[in-house]
């Protein structure tokens, strides 16, 4: 395939048709082989990594720097409402992240990379990785041996609250750390119309949760950042019956760790304290998940000057700091070897505006051939055409 329009065409309908078999974290067996099949078509060689993971290598003898570059190809359980011809078939399942579109982008550069492969001065290590959606997919392949030999590491992420043309990448951290919370709510359940027999705990569950949100404005300084957010209260019961149990369930999201062990002490206690005010008991169970995403400088640096190559010189973010408050788990990779990863802005002035995580998300198919050419410049490759 020697004609990059074929090529990046092929691109995008590779995307349309995992975004049309869509897979939950470590399900992706279906996506494995579509990738792999890929490969093998374009004559590279690769091996299963992490159950439904991919790794393939590039340019082995290459005496050069050594460099990763990763896609994340799971889905999110979620039913999509978008009305287009590649829309989810998978009921409950779809691409409303853009790990399709990583996954296209980075097959785009693999076939771009080996029509090149005798001019890479380095060897190249392309990783497809699932269950980054809270999966700590990541963590299993670096447990593999996915980073072998590797020297440097880089990634990317579409940001729809970022303009087509921009990009964040800043030196340190460039997304945050988060944790997850569980809060069991126990009472004492009985006739709605006899509340004085009953210890109620749905009206704990809401007095705990809005006890939740002076943890951001009375406990923590307004010079730390961090995010508490209530995601779920499920005490669903009969219209006449005052259930026995609430599951109240949210998540933290933090710039640094210290910082979301304190606010997880505080959920503890505010939730107990709260608990015991309306005679009922609530017991907290805290799941760390990851940690900040951190750029080394050196390397932000090199994916900077790729990213201007590509949008020009005013391609820096206006509109967004970093962090971002949302998570990644190519921190990860970040803390085993020097890497770095960049947000890519990818709205326009009539679409793509649709958060990540949205049933109406939608990715822009135009950052595929941008992808590739920053991907080139990172390891040295020739540039594809404009």
């Amino acid at each position: 395939m020697n004609n990059w329009k074929d090529l990046i065409d092929s691109a995008v309908r590779f995307r349309h048709e995992m975004h049309k078999n869509p897979e939950l974290p470590w399900e992706e067996f279906d996506t494995a082989n579509r990738i792999q099949q890929q490969l093998s078509s374009m004559g590279i060689d690769w091996h299963s990594c992490a159950t439904t993971g991919t790794v393939a290598r590039l340019a082995k003898g290459a005496s050069g720097k050594h460099v990763a570059l990763r896609a994340d190809i799971d889905a999110l359980p979620i039913d999509e409402a978008v009305d287009e011809s590649w829309a989810s078939q998978r009921p409950g399942c779809m691409h409303a992240c853009g790990h399709d579109g990583h996954s296209a982008a980075l097959i785009a550069t693999a076939a771009w990379l080996k029509q090149h492969e005798s001019e890479l001065p380095g060897p190249v290590t392309l990783l497809f990785q699932p269950a980054e959606e809270g999966g700590h997919g990541a963590r299993q392949m670096i447990d593999d041996g996915a980073l072998e030999g590797v020297d440097e590491i880089y990634g990317w992420h579409n940001w729809p609250a970022i303009p087509l043309g921009e990009a964040l990448c800043p030196d340190g951290a460039v997304m945050a750390g988060n944790g997850t919370f569980k809060i069991a709510v126990r009472g004492q359940g009985g006739h709605a119309s006899q509340p004085e027999a009953c210890r109620d705990p749905i009206l704990a569950a809401a007095a705990i949760t809005m006890a939740l949100q002076q943890i951001i404005s009375r406990r923590l300084s307004a010079k730390q950042t961090a995010v508490v957010s209530v995601t779920s209260i499920d005490g669903k019961s009969g219209d006449t019956i005052i259930p026995q149990n609430v599951a109240i369930s949210g998540s933290i999201r933090v710039t640094e760790i210290s910082t979301r062990d304190t606010i997880g002490e505080w959920i503890s206690e505010i939730a107990a304290s709260t608990a015991s005010a309306y005679g009922v008991e609530a017991e907290t169970q805290l799941l760390p998940r990851y940690n900040p995403t951190v750029n080394h400088p050196r390397q932000a640096e090199q994916l900077r000057s790729a990213i201007a190559t590509e949008f020009g010189e005013d391609w820096p973010c206006k509109t967004l700091n970093a962090p971002v408050m949302a998570s990644e788990d190519f921190s990860y990779y970040l803390e085993e070897i020097p890497g770095a990863f960049a947000l890519i802005g990818t709205h326009t002035e009539d679409g793509f505006r649709e958060p990540c995580h949205s049933p109406h998300y939608r990715f822009n198919d135009a950052l595929i051939p941008s992808v590739v050419r920053v991907f080139s410049k990172i390891v040295g490759a020739p540039e594809p055409p404009r």
